[in-house]
């Protein structure tokens, strides 16, 4: 490829109370019947619903990664179906390397099931090798950072405040998501979403700086690219306002 390009991304889902009654063969209608069968524990990955899907595009450049997009659609804006195509369309006409904080364990394989269950031809998954754990077509940070094992993973906002970096906003986490969007703020997810994805970003250019594929330099240049982008094209997410604050000198 001759140009290399990441798409930094992150989803925000819902329970998918259809596909709960499907599953244990209650009346799709019922919501109260689907939730009491769901239970209290997390759902598993074909019962999440997308309601909003995060990314961040940056291109290499020979000073370092300059972002070109950043935004967080969401269902109240299109369907879910036309989301999931949007977005597998743009990962097959770029072909990028995929980057995420969590994407093996949550992200890919929930966006292959909402494909699915959407019947929505997703070619662009299959691009290059996304869903091969041993390649680096797609870089899930936890399971790197982690060394691929369980007792090693941290949560991304611990490690973000670790570093430095901004860490989530206040006030709103991948629990609140839903109750969120019941109450008419869905917007607040999509900001709340682009600040992970952010956060992602940023954490990957310092680990592309730790195995050497950028120069410390190209890092700085790269983040002030970010700063740049957010002040031009992001000004009504005020969280992401805040952490370009922290980043300029």
């Amino acid at each position: 490829m001759s140009e290399q390009s990441v798409i930094v991304w992150d989803l925000e889902t819902v329970p998918d109370l259809k596909a709960v009654a499907r599953m244990f063969g209650l009346d799709e209608s019922d919501e109260a019947a689907a939730r009491e069968a769901l239970g209290t524990g997390f759902p598993k990955h074909p019962l999440h619903r997308i309601a909003c899907i995060g990314a961040l595009i940056a291109k290499r450049e020979e000073n370092g990664w300059r972002v070109s997009a950043l935004g967080a659609p969401h269902v109240e804006e299109r369907p879910e179906p036309e989301l999931i195509k949007s977005f597998v369309d743009r990962i097959g006409e770029l072909r990028p390397q995929l980057v995420t904080f969590n994407g093996n364990g949550f992200d890919l394989p929930v966006l292959r099931y909402r494909a699915m269950i959407n019947r929505v031809p997703a070619p662009g998954l299959h691009a290059r090798s996304y869903f091969n754990r041993y390649t680096n077509d797609a870089i899930d940070l936890c399971d790197v950072l982690g060394s691929f094992g369980a007792s090693g993973k941290m949560k991304l906002d611990d490690i973000c405040r670790i570093l430095g970096l901004a860490g989530k906003p206040e006030g709103i986490d991948g629990s609140k998501v839903e109750e969120t969007i019941a109450a008419g703020r869905i917007d607040e997810v999509a900001r709340y979403c682009e600040t992970d994805v952010v956060n992602t970003y940023r954490l990957w250019l310092i680990h592309e700086l730790f195995r050497g594929a950028i120069t410390f330099e190209e890092m700085r240049w790269s983040e002030r690219q970010l700063v740049d982008y957010v002040r031009q094209h992001k000004l009504a997410n005020p969280h992401l306002q805040a952490a370009m604050d922290l980043m300029e000198p």
